[in-house]
């Protein structure tokens, strides 16, 4: 697989930080493989911020494409045909001109040993017609394509316009033949920067060219509002949180202005699941407060596929996991599985997709009407 942007020297990389080499990491809604970094679109809430990579501007590889695959597939996490696959949604763009051929590289990699993983890849760059008829040539692959589209106009926080999104969204729906699914990503939500009732309608209009649309808020970290302060941005928080920030009275005026859309979710496995017509991923069904705004024909399909784990199940799933060994089981209701012993998220993560249902750190408990995001904007609630 050709090379298109440069490889360290293992000097370099040694220099890197430790989570900046950890090219695969489990993320809530994927196994994310991230083995080319660095990013030029300069959007000031990057979650780079965290990783140490902020100031990698310009892409290059910590090894070749063929490499990075073989570590995905043969990672203790990865589940043929089970596990969600997210490509270069951590560290860069992969439609930046010089990206692009790595992200193809690696979807037909994957497309190639017949793997019908679901594949999220996340972009807010320009895409072409090659790309509709590059797409409709895989053929296993369940293949979502999440459109981040904000309409920040804040130069300094994000820099790269918000209408190459619609655009690309807009050209990339429009074939009525296509293997491929397209979700409008609207996010970061954050009050008084892009929430004006223009700002909904806008994004109302724009969803209508979408096969779903999810809406999410800020993740508002440490280093991302050092950032903001070292650079005199406006702080949209007094506090930061380890989830994204999404106000109440935020969500309130979203389902107001989406009142007649028929695919609006608050959760990215929900949208992806269902625009391939399939139970969420991630098992949401059995929290209902969440699922109030889901389309019928999703919840038959979760309600369907919900099955409530015992003990035995979870323990059964936590086995192949030596990192899982001091797991205890708290507490198992319908809702999910609260569960307490793991270091990390990434074990929760992968026992969340290996059973389909909800687990929960006791740690961070989830607050009833708040979908899982952090406490600020929200009046209390009990657990």
């Amino acid at each position: 697989m050709p090379v298109a942007v440069p490889l360290p020297t293992e000097d370099q990389i040694d220099r890197l930080p430790e989570r900046a080499r950890e090219v695969v990491e489990y993320r809530k809604s994927g196994l994310s493989l991230n083995h080319i970094q660095g990013c030029s679109l300069g959007c000031a809430y990057c979650i780079r911020h965290t990783y140490g990579l902020w100031d990698e501007n310009q892409p290059r590889a910590l090894m070749s494409d063929a490499q990075a695959v073989d570590k995905l597939v043969n990672h203790r996490y990865f589940q043929p045909h089970v596990t969600p696959i997210q490509v270069f949604n951590r560290a860069t763009e992969p439609f930046l001109p010089r990206v692009r051929p790595h992200t193809y590289a690696v979807l037909e990699e994957l497309d190639e040993r017949e793997l019908t993983n679901h594949v999220l890849i996340i972009t807010r760059h320009q895409l072409k017609p090659d790309d509709v008829d590059r797409l409709n040539q895989l053929r296993h692959l369940k293949v979502t394509l999440l459109f981040t589209y904000s309409r920040i106009d804040h130069k300094e926080i994000e820099p790269y316009p918000s209408e190459v999104a619609a655009k690309s969204l807009k050209l990339m729906s429009a074939p009525l033949r296509r293997s491929y699914r397209t979700i409008l990503y609207w996010r970061p939500l954050v009050p008084g920067l892009n929430d004006s009732d223009q700002h909904l309608s806008a994004a109302y209009e724009l969803s209508k060219h979408a096969d779903a649309t999810v809406f999410t808020g800020l993740f508002y970290r440490d280093q991302i509002t050092e950032y903001y302060k070292a650079n005199g941005l406006p702080e949209p928080y007094e506090n930061t949180a380890r989830r994204k920030v999404v106000p109440e009275t935020l969500e309130r005026r979203v389902l107001e202005a989406f009142s007649t859309s028929a695919a609006l979710f608050r959760k990215t496995s929900c949208a992806v699941s269902y625009v391939h017509n399939l139970p969420d991923y991630n098992g949401h069904y059995g929290i209902p407060e969440l699922c109030d705004i889901c389309p019928l024909s999703q919840l038959e399909l979760c309600v369907s596929a919900h099955r409530v784990p015992t003990a035995e199940d979870i323990h059964w799933a936590a086995s192949v996991l030596p990192e899982a060994d001091a797991l205890q089981v708290v507490d198992i209701s319908k809702r999910a599985t609260v569960v307490s012993g793991l270091a990390t998220e990434q074990p929760r993560y992968f026992l969340q997709h290996t059973l389909g249902f909800q687990v929960h750190d006791e740690r961070h408990p989830h607050h009833v009407n708040r979908h899982g995001r952090a406490d600020i904007g929200w009046k209390e609630t009990s657990a």
